[in-house]
């Protein structure tokens, strides 16, 4: 099933708390002078235009990223600020960068990016978007591609995979992609990022992957109001593993930048 294209979410509070949650990690990581490397299993199309149709349809960037930017709720020094800032001066006010245009603004020269996409309209509008940076974009599965490129060179680096979730089977399958790749690249950054919705099917895929016992392992989750009516995610949670020293106290710094559920 490829149905899901992103733009009808780009910039809701989700896009929020994963993105900023991956600039504090890229942020972390790129302090010490060694190259990494960063692995995206789906990628979609890199930039959003927060004007057009499919984003005016459902309201969730005005809900979520441009109240955020209304109320001054993003602290100047947050890495989130700054790459958003970058991708304004270079692409325009209206346009939302996703995280791989987040990644490129804070990745360095020396860093290595690996980009998938299986849909066959976002690899295209990837491919555009992405063309002036270093990345290596792939149409293929981000899990098979993921597992094909692991280890990579550099060793060292993060894995941030962002699924739609519309493959039912994703919740079960993510544990069992995860196992096969710490065999490969035990000392990956690993970041997942999940939906909450009021059926809880995030729980087992969480037990699982804590059942796994991955080393520096961290779920950080937060509850907003919903988007509009009939908008079923009420949340948006984090795993993480293998995460550096002091990144899980400024993740938990998200829950004042992002609205609470009451």
């Amino acid at each position: 099933m490829l149905s899901y294209q992103h733009i009808y979410h780009a910039g809701c509070l989700a896009d929020v708390h994963k993105h900023a949650s991956l600039c504090i990690l890229l942020e972390t990581l790129t302090a010490k002078d060694k190259p990494l490397t960063y692995l995206e299993t789906h990628a979609g199309r890199g930039l959003y235009d927060l004007n057009s149709l499919e984003a005016q349809k459902t309201g969730e960037a005005a809900a979520g990223i441009l109240r955020i930017k209304s109320e001054n709720r993003l602290p100047a020094e947050h890495p989130y600020t700054k790459a958003l800032a970058q991708c304004e001066k270079q692409q325009g006010p209206n346009i939302y960068p996703g995280s791989a245009a987040l990644a490129a603004a804070l990745l360095r020269q020396m860093d290595k990016m690996h980009l998938m996409e299986l849909h066959p309209q976002e690899i295209l509008a990837l491919q555009h978007n992405m063309k002036n940076t270093n990345a290596q974009m792939y149409q293929r599965d981000g899990y098979e591609g993921l597992l094909a490129l692991s280890p990579p060179t550099p060793r060292r680096g993060l894995v941030f995979i962002d699924p739609s979730y519309e493959i039912k089977t994703e919740y079960q399958d993510i544990p069992r992609h995860i196992e096969k790749l710490v065999r490969k690249w035990n000392v990956a950054v690993i970041a997942i990022w999940y939906p909450l919705l009021p059926a809880n099917n995030h729980k087992p895929m969480l037990e699982r992957l804590q059942a796994l016992n991955l080393p520096k392992s961290f779920t950080h989750e937060v509850t907003f109001p919903p988007a509009n009516e009939g908008h079923g995610m009420i949340g948006s949670g984090m795993f993480y593993a293998n995460i550096p020293f002091g990144v899980e106290e400024n993740l938990k710094t998200l829950e004042n930048i992002l609205p609470q559920r009451v």
